[in-house]
């Protein structure tokens, strides 16, 4: 390896301690405090657990995956273990973003109905969801044989190329949650927009005829 080369794996060897550690404090203090333990620190904590796994378990074989040249020699069994938790992970970092963001939409615009018991049973149910359909994404290509993980012959390990897998992978992991955080922060802005102009026509105090 050249001297950039070196560095840059320095780097991210540093990246990957880096993240484990930062994501472990988080969850770490989240389930030592016992004020932490509701809504919506659960939802920061189901996060913090995609991004444990993904320091933990995807990151270190990405960094063997790249000192050997971007070559796997760990073998077919491994290459789908490393792929299926990449995919999950990543999948369920989005979704509890989402999530997050959801929360934050419902306790805004609907304040009166969206009680902490009602709270905390909807963010449970969408974790739950979270990390279901994360899975299903993940070990769709196991499950369903959907395209092939690994090749021995060119010692490749990547997600599945299959055309209709990368449509539902993409679509379920990336642009279903992205437009629903855009929607969601949209209406999040109008309502914040709306109670801004409500105080605003509210704190002017009429001239009476005889002042």
């Amino acid at each position: 390896l050249s001297v950039f080369g070196v560095l840059v794996l320095s780097l991210l060897a540093m990246l990957v301690v880096a993240t484990f550690l930062w994501n472990g404090l988080v969850l770490a203090t989240i389930l030592r405090v016992r004020s932490f333990h509701r809504v919506p620190h659960n939802l920061v904590a189901s996060m913090a657990v995609s991004d444990v796994m993904v320091a933990a378990l995807v990151m270190p074989l990405s960094l063997v995956h790249e000192l050997s040249g971007r070559r796997w020699r760990l073998g077919r069994s491994l290459c789908q273990v490393w792929i299926s938790f990449d995919v999950l992970c990543c999948t369920a970092s989005i979704w509890n973003v989402t999530a997050i963001a959801l929360d934050r939409y419902w306790s805004i615009t609907r304040h009166l109905e969206y009680t902490l018991r009602a709270r905390r049973r909807i963010s449970n149910i969408m974790i739950a969801l979270t990390w279901a359909l994360s899975a299903f994404i993940s070990l769709a290509p196991l499950l369903f044989g959907w395209g092939e993980t690994y090749s021995e012959d060119s010692e490749e390990c990547q997600v599945s190329r299959e055309p209709s897998y990368t449509i539902f992978s993409t679509f379920g992991a990336f642009y279903l949650p992205l437009c629903v955080v855009l929607f969601v922060y949209w209406k999040i802005y109008k309502a914040a927009k709306f109670r801004i102009g409500s105080r605003k026509s509210n704190s002017i105090t009429p001239i009476t005829p005889g002042a």
